[in-house]
Parts: structure tokens; C-alpha cells; sequence
């Protein structure tokens, strides 16, 4: 089992930048793929982005693509997310997941208890 921990969430107004972090520990000698998913109020949990092992390949939702960016440190254990030009709709709480490069939550072993992300208009 691999714990994750989110930080780096927060208020933003639109248009700003936030990081996201993800510290992973546990079974982590694996490097296992990992996507950040995000929950708004109300709605069900979507797909934000994936990385596979070694982080040569990434899969983004068109929601977000050309905007964030999904990266990895396997040195230190760490997932990040880049986001920019953020949006109002943006706004939820996020996530990350290990297991598998993949859109479905389903596929995710482990899960990270999220982190805020709030974008004002």
C-alpha cells in the first residue's frame, strides 16, 4: 500500500498559479503510474491527469490540457501538478491516486485525502 499526502492547495483568483504537491511513502520502491483526479461539490470525481512510471508519458482531460502539468520526482517520492491560467471552474477539492496510467478512478489502488483549490472570478 502506498500513502499519498496533497498540499498545495488554496485560493487563487483567476487567471493565477497554483503547484500541487503529493508526497508518496510506503510501497514506493515500485514507482507505480499516478493521476490527480479533483471532486467538485456535487459532482462526481473526474479525471485531471496521468503519469506513467518513469514519467515519460502523460495523459491530460481537455478541460485542463494546455494548462496544467503533471510531473513526478521519483528521487523523492514526489507528484506534482502545475496549474495556470487557472479558472473559476476549476474550483475542487483534488486529489492523488497510484496504480495505474489510466482517466478511471477505478483503476487507482491508493488515494490521497485531498487538497482545496479554490478560484475566484
Amino acid at each position: 500500500q502506498v500513502q499519498l499526502v496533497e498540499s498545495g492547495g488554496g485560493l487563487v483568483q483567476a487567471g493565477g498559479s497554483l503547484r500541487l504537491s503529493c508526497a508518496a511513502s510506503g510501497r514506493t520502491f515500485s514507482n507505480p503510474a499516478m493521476g490527480w483526479f479533483r471532486q467538485a461539490p456535487g459532482k462526481e470525481r473526474e479525471f485531471v491527469a496521468t503519469i506513467s512510471k518513469l514519467g515519460g508519458r502523460t495523459y491530460y482531460a481537455d478541460s485542463v490540457k494546455a494548462r496544467f502539468a503533471i510531473s513526478r520526482d521519483n528521487a523523492k517520492n514526489t507528484l506534482y501538478l502545475q496549474m495556470n491560467s487557472l479558472k473559476p471552474e476549476d474550483t475542487a477539492v483534488y486529489y492523488c491516486a497510484a496504480g495505474a496510467y489510466s482517466g478511471r478512478p477505478t483503476d487507482y489502488n491508493d488515494w490521497g485525502q485531498g487538497t482545496q483549490v479554490t478560484v475566484s472570478s
